[in-house]
């Protein structure tokens, strides 16, 4: 039997949080439709309606009162029992009403205005008192480290991010790896305190040359494994030479430690070894703090020539090298060979070696490693037990899942084309856009670009200009251990959607720097 067609207008029926809907209908069921869409929207406008009169009327009772049944609110106000329940679930989601099971709804007693406020100025005395006795007073300052966590708001293009856009984020393979590690025998016992032997012979393996699972301990991330490293290294108030510029995370450590951070300065080939010979003469420093591989912020690699005496100026000063390894897995499609790690052609103990899979995933997979010969792995161990115990083994048994799924090559593959497009994007658009931004290197890794300001530029002024255009920036000023030589920006350019809102953001900046007077006019 054929249904007759009726044919109706189109109809638009608007909702108070999604675009317009438009519906042309041609059959009996389509009718039905719009008649129920029509019934629904009428439902919501009813809760809200009888809400209100309800919230209107509770002064007429005292706390604790009990309201009418929900059939006296049918009858008084024409609605259905579903309208009541939703009204009253309203309310009671505000704070105003109380619902019990097969007793009715009360008004709610009036909330209390919370405790007293206490005074706390008695802890700044407390936690200022030992600053006296001690030879270099520790500060603990994030502000460095949470510029780049912040998340800027909604529209805001994210040039300050420190991780990979979630696009960029292997998120189907750790899915997919958490998932089968939880399925793992014994994946929720305790694990070794060293870390899982399967996980610590992949780091190692990384890692080359002759370093081996039994000189590798399993680590919380990066931030976690320079913290030990710096903490195992130096006593409170010792020198610790870094490079300058160099990352913040590493100088906050370093201070909450009670350590001095001397700078050391970098150029395009890395840290320049004369100097720092100088800075281990004249400090006694017995740790040196670098990233030989597409430095933070400067993406400078450390020079071949140079490799070898850097290694030789710190074994001469009797002093330990933590070798921070973070973006390897975040080098571009054009890099060319990598040199090795440092540790790789270390066979002296120098070298403490810091990786993590972190930048290269999420920054939720917090899985890293440490690499040391020798006796200072055995200081490095105790301080990570007292600090931590151990990792959590679902988190290494999904990390041993990921690195050892076909997934994982194709992921760093795709990865490295898409980074390098990426820097491409933002290297072009910086020198149309903004040319008075010098640009000394652009570099085949990593995901950042660090360009210098004119003379005289006020980063502060610039940074907040920046917001307020829409695009959301990183000082340089962070990165350095003392006076900076001029004024910085480092421009992220992993944390975004992609090439477009790269080049939108450039833009951005553009008009910042006009406003600001870095730039002659607007673009």
């Amino acid at each position: 039997m054929s249904v007759p067609t009726v044919f109706v207008p189109a109809v638009s029926v608007p909702a108070a949080s999604a675009p317009t809907v438009s519906v042309r209908v041609g059959t009996a069921i389509d009718v039905c439709a719009i008649a129920l869409l029509s019934a629904l929207m009428h439902e919501r406008s009813s809760v809200g309606d009888l809400a209100d009169r309800l919230r209107s009327e509770l002064d007429r009772y005292s706390p604790g009162g009990k309201l009418p049944s929900s059939r006296a609110l049918v009858e008084r106000f024409g609605v259905s029992p579903v309208t009541v329940s939703r009204a009253l679930a309203r309310l009671s989601a505000e704070g105003l009403v109380v619902t019990r099971p097969g007793a009715g709804a009360f008004r709610a007693e009036p909330r209390d205005a919370g405790p007293a406020v206490g005074d706390t100025s008695w802890q700044e005395v407390a936690l200022s008192a030992d600053a006296a006795s001690e030879l270099v007073p520790r500060t603990v300052d994030a502000s460095g480290v949470l510029v780049s966590l912040a998340v800027p708001p909604p529209g805001v293009v994210e040039f300050n991010g420190g991780y990979l856009h979630p696009s960029l984020q292997p998120e189907r393979a750790m899915a997919a790896a958490l998932s089968r590690a939880g399925r793992r025998p014994g994946a929720w016992a305790r694990p070794p305190i060293d870390g899982l032997p399967e996980l610590r012979e992949w780091f190692a393996r990384s890692v080359g040359g002759a370093v081996t699972a039994a000189e590798v301990l399993v680590t919380s991330g990066g931030q976690s494994a320079l913290t030990t490293a710096l903490r195992a290294l130096a006593p409170p108030g010792a020198p610790v030479l870094v490079e300058s510029p160099t990352y913040p995370g590493m100088l906050a450590i370093a201070r909450a430690a009670g350590l001095r951070p001397v700078p050391v300065p970098v150029d395009r080939d890395g840290v320049r070894p004369a100097l720092l010979a100088d800075a281990f003469r004249a400090t006694g420093a017995r740790v040196f703090v670098c990233q030989p591989l597409f430095q933070n912020p400067t993406g400078a690699v450390l020079a071949p020539a140079r490799r070898g005496e850097v290694l030789r100026i710190a074994r001469d000063a009797g002093a330990f090298v933590v070798e921070d390894d973070f973006v390897r897995r975040l080098v571009h499609e054009d890099a060319g060979p990598l040199p090795r790690p440092l540790a790789a052609d270390d066979p002296d103990g120098v070298v403490v070696h810091v990786c993590s899979l972190t930048k290269a995933t999420s920054p939720s997979f917090r899985v890293g490693a440490l690499a040391a010969r020798g006796p200072v792995l055995e200081r490095l161990r105790a301080i990570q037990v007292v600090d931590t115990f151990f990792v959590p083994r679902p988190l290494q048994e999904a990390a041993l899942e990921l690195v050892g799924s076909p997934a994982w090559p194709r992921h760093l593959r795709v990865l490295s084309a898409d980074l390098r497009g990426r820097r491409d994007a933002m290297a072009a658009a910086l020198r149309l856009h903004l040319p008075e931004l010098a640009l000394p290197h652009v570099p085949s890794g990593g995901y950042q670009l660090w360009v210098r300001l004119p003379d005289g530029t006020d980063e502060s002024a610039l940074l907040a200009a920046a917001l307020r255009a829409g695009v959301a920036l990183t000082p340089g000023r962070p990165y350095f251990s003392a006076e900076p030589p001029a004024a910085h920006l480092r421009l992220s350019f992993a944390a975004v959607a992609g090439t477009a809102e790269i080049t939108e953001g450039v833009r951005r900046l553009r008009t910042a720097c006009a406003e600001t007077g870095v730039t002659a006019g607007p673009v």
